[in-house]
């Protein structure tokens, strides 16, 4: 038997911060949504988890997003309307504008527990502090992920060593909520997303983020049978503690020519401290031999989001008083993404040396602080095996500092079988870290 799976991922983090990004929402309006029941667990070959308690982040003093005083004695409410693959009837309407019961974390992370009750124990990793932690502000905990679209996971990807049980979606969408309730991001930043609308969209909405959806024009998903729809990028933020000013989707170019991959860019504004910084999501095309494609897609990107952090927002000019563009250096940015490209090639080097002056917060955990970690993703494929660095948190050097890592997992951790796998439901690893202002908003108010 397993030991009670733990969770380390707060206990570095002050008690400011985990209470500004646990708050919960208000919804906007009501909208009824069909329920139904949840999907039973399955059992499986490998070794499971442990029947005693957890020690989670139920231990912890954790301020509560929404209300709690029933979720703990029954299933969770807006999983069991949510996570039956029903989709909504109309799939282009403002999903935020539905009312969703706000949901205990803690209970759904022990729902979490308990549907994988018969797998092996997540991946347990501690965060690396870089600095003392400050109360005078709170961080802002950001999470990088291609969390695997399910259709290419069962149809095209060929992981020749991750049985086809432990891809099944009536769990492995348990795995993935597992791992963000784990970290529980104020920003949230998705890759190879194909469950937007019928599960990533509402359980979350319940938990107080607000999101926002770009699939591929031409999604590869589309091309598996019973697919549900096109992969893309998604992007969530805790909706009490940011407000949404401006969204842009972007098709990334390459060469003059529009392509396949796609970036959302918001602008955000703390509600608390009334500072503003840009937030983007990109995933780059993939596989070698397309290096210098991908260099030209980030070329793109950049130039996009230069304009998008030097241009005015009419909503802070009449709220704060003050214009977001008129600083010298712009919006403070913050792009996570899965570039598909090790640090030596041009597309990474086109962000360490842009005038953007970006930095990768994942060098930190590097002995020298210049290194990025030797892998985020590790997969075995009919043509072998294959362990990369291709996903990166980079932000604005001059407006942030980097409070916290959250720690890669040994090849021990990981197994011999590699990514995805029972106990980890993609070929990427998540990534997270902290970041706080690193000096006062030049004026606002």
């Amino acid at each position: 038997m397993y030991p009670a799976r733990r969770c380390s991922s707060l206990l570095h983090r002050d008690l400011a911060a985990v209470c500004l990004s646990s708050l919960g929402t208000h919804p906007k309006k009501s909208g009824p949504l069909k329920k139904s029941s949840l999907p039973s667990s399955r059992v499986h070959p490998p070794p499971t988890r442990s029947n005693s308690s957890p020690v989670l982040l139920s231990s912890l003093q954790v301020c509560q997003m929404g209300s709690s005083s029933s979720s703990s004695s029954r299933l969770f409410s807006t999983l069991a309307q949510t996570l039956s693959n029903a989709a909504l009837a109309d799939p282009h309407v403002d999903t935020d504008d539905y009312e969703y019961e706000q949901a205990d974390p803690d209970a759904l992370l022990r729902e979490c527990e308990e549907v994988l009750r018969n797998r092996p124990p997540r991946l347990h990793r501690d965060f690396m502090m870089t600095r003392a932690c400050s109360l005078q502000n709170a961080p802002i905990r950001v999470m990088q992920w291609n969390i695997l679209a399910q259709a290419l996971g069962e149809g095209k990807d060929g992981f020749v060593r991750c049985p086809m049980e432990a891809l099944n979606w009536s769990e492995r969408k348990y795995l993935i909520l597992e791992e963000i309730l784990t970290y529980r991001p104020d920003v949230l930043c998705l890759q190879e997303v194909d469950h937007y609308f019928d599960t990533f969209q509402p359980v979350l909405a319940s938990l107080g983020y607000q999101s926002s959806f770009c699939p591929k024009p031409c999604s590869p998903c589309l091309d598996v049978h019973n697919n549900n729809g096109p992969d893309g990028c998604a992007l969530f933020f805790n909706r009490r503690r940011f407000q949404l000013l401006h969204t842009a989707h972007l098709r990334l170019s390459a060469m003059l020519l529009k392509t396949n991959q796609v970036a959302i860019v918001a602008t955000l504004r703390c509600r608390f401290t009334g500072r503003v910084f840009c937030v983007a999501v990109t995933h780059l095309k993939a596989r070698s031999g397309w290096e210098a494609f991908r260099s030209a897609q980030g070329a793109h990107l950049l130039q996009q989001l230069c304009e998008l952090t030097t241009q005015s927002h009419p909503e802070v000019d009449d709220e704060n008083r003050t214009r977001v563009g008129e600083t010298e250096d712009g919006i403070p940015l913050v792009v996570c993404g899965d570039f598909n490209a090790e640090p030596s090639e041009e597309v990474y080097r086109r962000f360490m040396t842009s005038p953007l002056g970006l930095d990768s917060a994942y060098k930190y955990l590097s002995e020298d602080g210049n290194t990025e970690p030797p892998y985020t993703s590790w997969k075995i494929r009919p043509s072998g095996e294959s362990r990369s660095t291709l996903d990166y948190i980079w932000y604005s050097e001059r407006a942030f500092q980097v409070d916290a890592v959250l720690k890669i997992p040994s090849e021990e951790q990981i197994g011999p079988d590699r990514l995805p796998s029972y106990h980890y439901p993609s070929d990427h690893l998540s990534l997270v870290c902290d970041l706080r202002f690193s000096q006062q908003p030049h004026r606002f108010m």
